[in-house]
Order: C-alpha cells, then sequence, then structure tokens
C-alpha cells in the first residue's frame, strides 16, 4: 500500500490508529477542533478567533504546543470551491503541497485530493461527512482513512455529530488526514451536496 503525502512524520504511525475529533462551539471566538488519540492525550487543535468561523478563508492545524503544521487556505475564485493546502505557516509566495475540489458544481460529486510533487497523487473521498461518514482512497481505490460517528463503549450510545472518529491506515500520515477533515468541514459549511454517488445529503 502506498503512504501518501507526509506532513509531519511524527504523525505516521505503524498500527492502526483512531483519534478522536471534537468539534467546538460553532457561535462563539475561540471556534475549533480538538483531537485526542486513546489515551486521552492532545494531538492536534485548530482555533479561530473571529466572530464567525465560516468567514475564515485561512486555517492552521497546530500541534498541542501552538506550532503550526500545516495552513489549508480557500482559493477564490472557484467554481469548485478549491482548496490549497501549505506546509506549516503559510508566506507569501509559498506553492501548495496539495490541493482539494469538487469533482463536480452540480448534483452529486466525490472530492479530489491533489497533492504536487513528482509524481503527483490523487486522492477520492466518498461519502457523507455532513453524516460523519465517509472515506479517503488513493489512487488504486485503497481506503486510506475513515471518518466515522463515534460511539461510547461504556454505553454503546453514538454521540453527537461534533465528536466523531479519524481511522488512519498504517503510514498515512494523521497531519494530512486532519488537513482534509477541516477542508471538508469548510466545504460542508458552505453548501448542501452528496460526496460520492450513493452518499447521504451533506447537513
Amino acid at each position: 500500500m502506498k503512504k501518501g503525502l507526509v506532513v509531519e512524520s511524527g504523525y505516521v504511525f505503524d498500527e492502526e490508529t483512531s483519534l478522536t475529533v471534537s468539534k467546538t462551539s460553532l457561535f462563539f471566538a475561540g471556534d475549533g477542533f480538538t483531537v485526542y488519540d486513546s489515551r486521552g492525550e492532545l494531538v492536534f487543535r485548530v482555533d479561530s478567533y473571529g466572530h464567525n468561523i465560516r468567514d475564515k478563508d485561512e486555517l492552521v492545524l497546530m500541534d498541542p504546543h501552538g506550532r503550526c503544521l500545516l495552513t489549508v487556505r480557500r482559493k477564490r475564485p472557484s467554481l469548485h470551491q478549491r482548496w490549497e493546502g501549505y506546509l506549516g505557516e503559510r508566506s507569501e509566495g509559498q506553492k501548495p503541497i496539495f490541493s482539494v475540489r469538487r469533482s463536480s458544481i452540480i448534483g452529486r460529486s466525490s472530492v479530489v485530493v491533489e497533492v504536487m510533487g513528482n509524481p503527483e497523487e490523487e486522492y477520492q473521498i466518498e461519502g457523507s461527512f455532513g453524516q460523519r461518514n465517509c472515506t479517503i482512497f488513493n489512487a488504486a481505490k485503497e481506503s486510506m482513512a475513515e471518518i466515522k460517528r463515534k460511539v461510547d463503549t461504556s454505553t454503546n450510545v453514538v454521540l453527537a455529530k461534533d465528536v466523531f472518529s479519524l481511522c488512519l491506515k498504517p503510514g498515512f500520515d494523521g497531519a494530512f488526514a486532519m488537513g482534509l477533515v477541516l477542508i471538508l468541514d469548510q466545504i460542508n459549511g458552505d453548501d448542501f451536496f452528496n460526496v460520492g454517488g450513493g452518499g447521504e445529503e451533506l447537513d
């Protein structure tokens, strides 16, 4: 299995790994995400200090200590809701390491991830992010990561959609995967659309 883009080698795991992603309030300053491992230790965080996270065209993925790992930025104008990812804190003139776009501007569509480099790589994201049920596939249609509803194992109760699981296959970089989650969340907030032919409507 091809491993894919590595943003930060420290987040590439040898075994299948499940992270818990918690989306904070949409209505107050400091909105964003916190991500924890199976031991409950903080892995990533994303903060927004504006009044409306939907007005943000640029989001920064940080490690637990506030070091910038990845910046994702909306490309305007773009009919396909294109976003670009940059290593570390983006600077003027810096080239993106990957881009993300809807495969179509109408109807049901998947999300296409293009990784720059030699050679270039491509991923497809299919399913329903709004329902927390989608999969990141590589060009060989191998599953590299999954976004799933999280179940409280002590009560067997499915948790609300603001807490979900990001399941990583061995060798797939968690920082890259979390950058894709940030972009999916923004696209999901911008519009109602289906990801993949059999997916449910994003809400």
